[in-house]
């Protein structure tokens, strides 16, 4: 029980950090942003109505009651859905090939997120110092500057150190906002009659276009639905449920319609309904901790974008790039230095460019709603191929949830030309990285894997014509289990040798979280001193060479690691005119990702001054 609580209260800062701030703009954003309504009572009422019920069948429904269902061995996401689906006896070839692009894409939208959540979140908390004081406006901006560069430099710190505290300070926060909005509440409490969905039915009724457009401001309040599901791995379904049904949701829908009853009473203060809850002696309180609780969100979705490319990396869509373990217990907690800095002059370049909070709610919503809406597609798949559901059922709910994810997905497209072009940019950009990496590699694979020996063969030719053997272990790293790997035929070519024993190693990531310890090595012991060692990861865990030979010991195969030495192949990839399945385009931008990309020595934590590294040209 005490446990549960705990995760329940650490997972405010973690799970909820992203939607339990949308209240500092949500609402405003109805009634002050691009596209105003004017604040009438049936108006407010109607807005209301629709992010009670947006709240309601988006988050409580949708993303607690069902997709929470849908994990990966514990893990969500929808990197993790896919991995539910790719194995072959689910989908047919075709669906395969629609359905892996789409979920592709729909990640690497989230990049998107990534780089507009810490500038919206912190601009808007910030701002508040306008309403204090309005000289302070012109501050506005060089602080949240300085707050973010100061959030990105700590990320090398990593969160452990902070992490104890996230829990109690969003705590504070929801409970600050609860209690904000009871006494907005207490002003106008017919308030509470926009519970009725007939509020927002009448809505529509009477503003026609005008009320399509406010969707896309509505869409704000349920921004975290992605984020929340993506960091279930983190504490576990229940937890997170206990967490949202007790305490968020409650705070949430307290302050919405605190702001919504103030607008009943004062009309005239839309422009911050948020920071005019609250009495005058406490509007610098206020901003201090709405600073913190945006900084604690941000802080969420940075690492949501650290664990989604080390995915991204393990499941062979992303490039190697450095990558940090910043906690020695938790391992998810990781920072990817290229990863750091390309979103923090990303978010940089947009508070400088956009200016306000005002103007980024523009570009915020399209790209979360398009995942939103592969998300429900890739989960009527998972009901219809692995629970096998009935077609009526998996119909009826992913009809439900589908018709909501398209309308918000529709209205944030006239978000397009006010900046929601960018997200979007930003994710055709990462995904065509992806899919160009993904693409070379199995190209790449083609080429070193045609013509290959197989190892038995090998071992015959040798037993026949053996080679001078020198004390020591050699490790030959391959991506191919089966046949011999070219770097051997290299290296005895060039030095004439041989270790007495020999390791052809096999790192592979399975298309789970994790692999038990238990499950992690399978060893084949072969005559003439060779061994085949196949390692088995998780895509949410970094491979350790050094580490996986230590646990060969108990299957049989001893290794000295102080007299070992690593044999990796340096393939240099030169784009050419014959053709490979690929456009020339995207062969020259492998060909330079691959030249960029980390060497497999640091990657698979092997010890630099071990390693020999033999280069081979691959034409593609």
């Amino acid at each position: 029980m005490r446990r549960g609580l705990a995760l329940s209260i650490t997972a405010l800062g973690v799970v909820y950090g992203d939607i339990g701030t949308s209240p500092l703009y949500g609402l405003r954003e109805c009634f002050h942003g691009s596209h105003p309504l004017p604040s009438t009572p049936e108006n407010v009422l109607g807005i209301l109505s629709l992010v009670f019920w947006a709240l309601t069948l988006v988050i409580s429904v949708k993303y607690l009651l069902f997709l929470t269902r849908a994990d990966n061995r514990g893990e969500g996401g929808i990197l993790a859905l896919l991995a539910l689906l790719t194995p072959r006896q689910f989908l047919s070839t075709a669906q395969r090939r629609c359905l892996l692009p789409l979920g592709l894409f729909g990640a690497a939208l989230l990049y998107g997120d990534g780089v507009i959540t810490p500038a919206i979140s912190v601009l808007s908390a910030v701002e508040g110092l306008k309403v204090a004081a309005p000289t302070l406006e012109r501050f506005v901006v060089p602080t949240t500057v300085l707050i973010l560069i100061l959030l990105f430099l700590f990320q090398k710190r990593g969160t452990a150190k902070i992490g104890a505290v996230f829990g109690p300070v969003m705590a504070t926060w929801f409970s600050a906002i609860a209690i904000l909005g009871i006494g907005g509440i207490v002003r106008a409490p017919e308030v509470i009659y926009a519970i009725n969905p007939l509020h927002g039915v009448l809505f529509f009724m009477e503003n026609g276009p005008l009320a399509f457009r406010a969707l896309g401001s509505v869409f704000l309040v349920v921004t975290g639905g992605e984020a929340l599901y993506a960091d279930m791995g983190h504490f576990g379904r229940q937890p997170i449920r206990q967490a949202w049904f007790t305490f968020v949701l409650p705070a949430l829908l307290l302050n919405y319609f605190g702001q919504g009853a103030l607008l009943l009473v004062r009309p005239t203060e839309a422009t911050e309904p948020f920071y005019h809850l609250a009495p005058t002696w406490a509007l610098y309180p206020l901003v201090i901790l709405a600073t913190l609780a945006t900084v604690i969100a941000s802080q969420a979705v940075i690492s949501g974008a650290f664990s989604l490319t080390r995915q991204a990396m393990q499941l062979g869509y992303s490039p190697r790039f450095r990558l940090v373990q910043t906690s020695s217990e938790e391992i998810g907690q990781v920072y990817l230095p290229t990863v750091n800095w390309g979103l923090m002059l990303a978010t940089l370049t947009l508070v400088f460019g956009f200016g306000t909070s005002a103007n980024l709610a523009g570009a915020y919503g399209v790209a979360v709603t398009t995942t939103m809406v592969i998300t429900t597609i890739l989960a009527f798949f998972l009901m219809m191929k692995r629970w096998h559901w009935k077609a009526m059922a998996a119909c009826t709910l992913a009809g439900l949830f589908l018709s909501i994810d398209l309308s918000f997905f529709a209205a944030n497209l006239l978000k397009i030309g006010n900046g929601g072009w960018f997200p979007l940019a930003a994710g055709t950009v990462v995904f065509t990285l992806m899919a160009t990496w993904q693409r070379g590699r199995n190209v790449l694979g083609k080429r070193l894997r045609g013509g290959l020996e197989s190892l038995k063969g090998f071992i015959y030719r040798l037993a026949t014509a053996p080679p001078c053997r020198v004390k020591g272990t050699a490790v030959f790293m391959t991506g191919n289990p089966t046949g011999t790997p070219p770097i051997i035929h290299h290296h005895l070519a060039h030095n004439q040798v041989l270790h007495e024993q020999v390791i052809i190693l096999t790192v592979l990531t399975e298309e789970v979280p994790r692999v038990p310890a238990a499950d992690r090595v399978t060893v084949n012991i072969l005559p003439l001193g060779f061994a085949r060692v196949i390692v088995r990861y998780g895509f949410m865990q970094s491979p350790n060479v050094p580490v996986a030979l230590r646990q060969c010991e108990p299957l049989g195969l001893s290794v000295d690691l102080e007299h070992t030495t690593y044999y990796l192949a340096r393939e240099t990839v030169i784009s050419t005119p014959q053709p490979s399945g690929m456009m020339r385009w995207q062969e020259k931008l492998f060909a330079f990702m691959s030249r960029n990309s980390l060497t497999a020595t640091a990657f698979y934590n092997i010890p630099a001054e071990q390693v020999v590294e033999l280069g081979q040209q691959v034409e593609i």
